[in-house]
């Protein structure tokens, strides 16, 4: 073989490597990318993502979860209210064996939770992040928004007082044990309404924090010590979360120590509204506003402002066909 021939060859093959790390680099980023576009790998770095690179992953996750039919949305809140009935159980057996050590009791408060986000169960105060994301960026309805949010809470309220009733007519508890439940549930409704609410503005706080956390994280690992460490706040900080507190109060009604209507009124509801307030704050002040770029944009059709406020409660129809190679 000639030099000529030689150099030709080392060319060829300089320009089939070349070939085949462009391909290669093509494949990956194609694997890193769902068909919605949200990223799965950082851009600068690639475990770890961007304020812009997390918007963008929960905007496309919502997206998929506000076009969820009703009967789906519904049996997954259910199983997440009825998961929380283990928080409070757990909650209420752990206190009573460690004498009230409020560290040492709260131990396994966060299973419940836990269970709901791993598991991708849908939980309201999770709610006050994705859904509402979308709103903000025009690309789904107040009436869909409020619609996710209606069915979520009445599963997740569903599902805690089929828990509570268990709890309070079957031999779970001991009577030791049931003793302390009452007095745990009574401590919430002993509460003052404003209490409660600032309460729950930070549990809701909370709460969006681990969503937002939950999609900077990629693998099970991390979600997992931030969940927890995350929801054992809850009770170390004496905050207050809606559907443990619905399920407290439910407890207590079965058990007759307290009226419907004044757990509903004087407990749930604050606790609700503050859990709300708190998780759609740290949406609109922290979140929405530090990330500014937006590109998913560009591949949905932003809505009118009579579109958003009085548009059609599935978000879904929204969003305009995938393009072929045809177009």
């Amino acid at each position: 073989m000639n030099a000529s021939e030689q150099k030709h060859r080392e060319s060829a093959q300089d320009t089939s490597v070349s070939d085949d790390s462009e391909q290669g680099e093509s494949i990956r980023e194609a694997v890193e990318r769902s068909r919605s576009g949200a990223p799965a790998a950082g851009a600068v770095v690639r475990d770890r993502f961007s304020s812009d690179e997390i918007f963008h992953r929960i905007v496309a996750a919502a997206d998929e979860e506000i076009s969820t039919g009703a009967r789906e949305l519904f049996f997954s809140a259910l199983a997440a209210g009825f998961a929380i009935t283990l928080t409070f159980m757990i909650y209420a057996s752990l206190t009573d064996a460690t004498g009230g050590a409020p560290v040492a009791s709260a131990l396994l408060y966060p299973l419940g939770f836990i269970y709901i986000i791993l598991g991708d169960y849908q939980l309201y105060t999770e709610n006050t992040l994705p859904p509402v994301a979308l709103v903000l960026e025009r690309l789904a309805s107040v009436p869909a928004l409020l619609t996710v949010w209606t069915i979520v809470l009445i599963g997740n309220l569903a599902g805690g007082t089929l828990g509570a009733f268990i709890l309070a007519s079957t031999g779970v508890f001991s009577p030791e044990v049931m003793t302390t439940a009452v007095g745990i549930a009574e401590k919430g409704v002993a509460t003052a309404w404003w209490d409660l609410f600032f309460k729950a503005v930070f549990a809701g706080f909370i709460v969006a924090g681990v969503v937002w956390l939950d999609y900077a994280a990629q693998d099970t690992t991390s979600r997992l010590f931030m969940i927890y460490i995350a929801f054992l706040a809850i009770p170390l900080g004496n905050l207050f979360h809606v559907v443990v507190s619905a399920t407290e109060a439910m407890f207590l009604v079965f058990q007759g120590e307290l009226a419907l209507a004044t757990g509903a009124f004087e407990f749930v509801l604050p606790v609700l509204l503050g859990n709300t307030i708190g998780g759609v704050l740290l949406v609109t002040v922290v979140n929405y506003f530090q990330a500014v770029e937006r590109t998913y944009q560009e591949q949905n059709y932003q809505l009118s402002l009579r579109e958003m406020f009085f548009g059609k409660s599935v978000g879904g129809d929204y969003t305009p066909p995938a393009k072929t190679s045809d177009d």
